[in-house]
């Protein structure tokens, strides 16, 4: 019975391991089905994400070489206009000499021209004037340039350069106005972006300052828990150590006692045999008939002590028997006691362990979604700065054109109606009208 009930418990005990291990099965499939998801989750994000880098790199180069472009032609401008304005000064001041002066009157024909001339002439220095005022107050040289031509062109050539300067002037306008939006769009776009990923920034931190808790917690439990473990197996160890010894201890006693009362009831039957013997021959003695025969020897008493000593032996056996089914049942209850503490200590490894496979999953889990964090961190902060240097380029390109929006259109525009009168007072319209309306 005692090794049919150990059979049992240790086929329950075997049962609930199979089961444990079943149920570990079933978790580590479950796992393994959300690691492959995860995978192929990020798998397609690294695609993505490398298609959009793809594409804001092309954006960025684009955007640099169009900045870059800008910028040189700005400079090549700015370098073209002083140049400009230069040479515009020192052609006035040639043209404006009096040398020039007398040479144009040798040059053309008074008495053939005079009279076509002189109404062109004044149309011409009209014009120029107004040219010359204009340009002098917007330090213009293209005006200044322009001045020059209405008094020594032909008409028909200088109301094709005026034309020709509103159309470029109109056109260097609304190039402006679509690099202001641009800009105006981009800081904006810009501005938004870098909200957006300081606010991931922030928020992944925080998620990684959460998670390294989070496993340091983890590891600490699941650390005590390995020690509790440990720690119950060696008792467990030591437990059936010193139940062994108890065992032999018990082996041999009850192996002492039993001989004890076998040589003991071998001496008790011996005398109780003689004894018995005895009385029984006293009792079958009879006198014969006749006269008495002589006196010999006396009756054969037995020993009066002999009872006591049966009786001794016998106690000292039913004492054996008594320590006997002491032993027997102190090795009972030591046995189920035994059993008991290796049933409970087992339970109790189980769930630690059970504890241990799920602290430790949540920390494997744990684990990566903090790798997966610092990672999306690290492409935050990228992004982040690539976000600040595309806003520095945007200054460089922008500031000025942004600055001077206003005032450049107001000159642009006060530049195309000086041409617009101008080519009306070549064309017919009076001066005077005009400077009554300015």
């Amino acid at each position: 019975m005692s090794n049919q009930k150990a059979y049992e418990e240790v086929k329950a005990a075997k049962e609930d391991e199979i089961a444990a291990g079943q149920a570990q099965i079933d978790s580590k499939t479950q796992e393994l089905a959300t690691t492959d998801e995860k995978n192929a989750q990020a798998k397609e994000d690294v695609a993505d994400t490398k298609k959009s880098l793809s594409a804001d790199e092309q954006f960025l180069m684009m955007l640099k070489e169009k900045c870059s472009l800008t910028d040189s032609e700005w400079d090549e401008r700015q370098k073209t206009r002083q140049l400009e304005m230069e040479a515009c000064s020192k052609a006035l001041a040639v043209l404006s000499s009096d040398d020039a002066h007398d040479l144009f009157t040798k040059t053309f024909n008074p008495s053939l021209l005079q009279e076509e001339n002189s109404m062109h002439s004044e149309r011409r220095t009209q014009a120029s004037k107004l040219l010359s005022a204009v340009a002098q107050k917007l330090q213009n040289p293209r005006l200044a340039t322009l001045a020059v031509r209405v008094r020594l062109d032909a008409f028909t050539r200088v109301k094709k350069a005026i034309d020709d300067m509103v159309s470029q002037l109109l056109k260097e306008k609304e190039d402006e106005i679509k690099h202001k939006d641009f800009c105006v769009d981009e800081f904006n776009t810009n501005e938004l972006q870098t909200e957006k990923k300081d606010r991931s920034k922030a928020d992944l931190t925080a998620k990684i300052e959460d998670l390294e808790m989070t496993i340091s917690e983890l590891t600490k439990a699941i650390d005590q828990l390995k020690s509790e473990v440990a720690e119950m197996q060696v008792q467990m160890k030591r437990a059936g150590e010193d139940r062994e010894k108890e065992n032999k201890e018990f082996q041999t006693t009850v192996a002492d006692q039993r001989a004890t009362q076998k040589l003991l009831t071998a001496s008790l039957n011996i005398l109780k045999g003689f004894y018995a013997k005895k009385a029984a021959a006293l009792v079958q003695v009879q006198e014969p008939a006749g006269p008495p025969p002589p006196p010999g020897f006396e009756a054969y008493k037995k020993n009066a002590a002999s009872g006591g000593v049966m009786g001794m032996i016998q106690q000292i056996i039913n004492d054996a028997k008594a320590m006997e089914a002491e032993v027997i049942r102190s090795e009972e209850d030591a046995q189920k006691a035994y059993e008991e503490f290796v049933k409970d200590t087992n339970a109790s490894i189980e769930e630690k362990s059970k504890d241990i496979v799920n602290k430790s999953e949540s920390r494997a889990k744990a684990e990566t979604d903090l790798v997966e964090a610092k990672e999306n961190k690290e492409a935050t902060m990228l992004e982040l700065e690539q976000l600040a240097n595309y806003k520095a380029e945007l200054h460089s390109s922008c500031d000025f054109v942004m600055k001077n929006f206003e005032i450049r259109q107001t000159a642009r525009d006060e530049e195309v109606e000086a041409l617009k009168q101008a080519k009306a007072i070549l064309s017919g319209a009076k001066f005077e009208a005009f400077l009554q309306a300015a």
